[in-house]
């Protein structure tokens, strides 16, 4: 597998190379890899478990995956909203401000440079 298709890649080698190792190799590389769910069915979970258990720091970069995973920003608020009602208001209220300022970010880096 190259670097270029692999699904993610930890962000922290430069302190934690173990660990590094252990979530690239376990969890991108053979986890988000399992042919029993698409990459898109993973994102959906991965989401909604994170605004579930208000990771608010690691949902913007699974959020960003969601969209390149081809979930769409309908389902992403859609998912918010089903949450609401399970994993709480305040959740759900932090999740759409967070989901608002990936959508800017996707928006910004699809823009084309002037």
């Amino acid at each position: 597998m190259t670097d270029q298709t692999r699904p993610m890649r930890a962000p922290w080698g430069d302190i934690a190379p173990k660990l590094t190792e252990i979530s690239d190799s376990v969890l991108f590389d053979d986890i988000w890899c399992r042919p029993g769910l698409s990459p898109r069915d993973r994102s959906m979970i991965t989401v909604a478990g994170l605004i579930s258990l208000y990771r608010t720091n690691e949902l913007p970069f699974h959020l960003g995956k969601a969209l390149e995973n081809g979930v769409t920003r309908e389902e992403i608020v859609e998912i918010v909203t089903h949450l609401a009602f399970y994993a709480g208001w305040p959740t759900a209220s932090t999740a759409i401000g967070i989901v608002r300022q990936a959508f800017e970010q996707a928006d910004a880096k699809a823009a084309p440079a002037a």
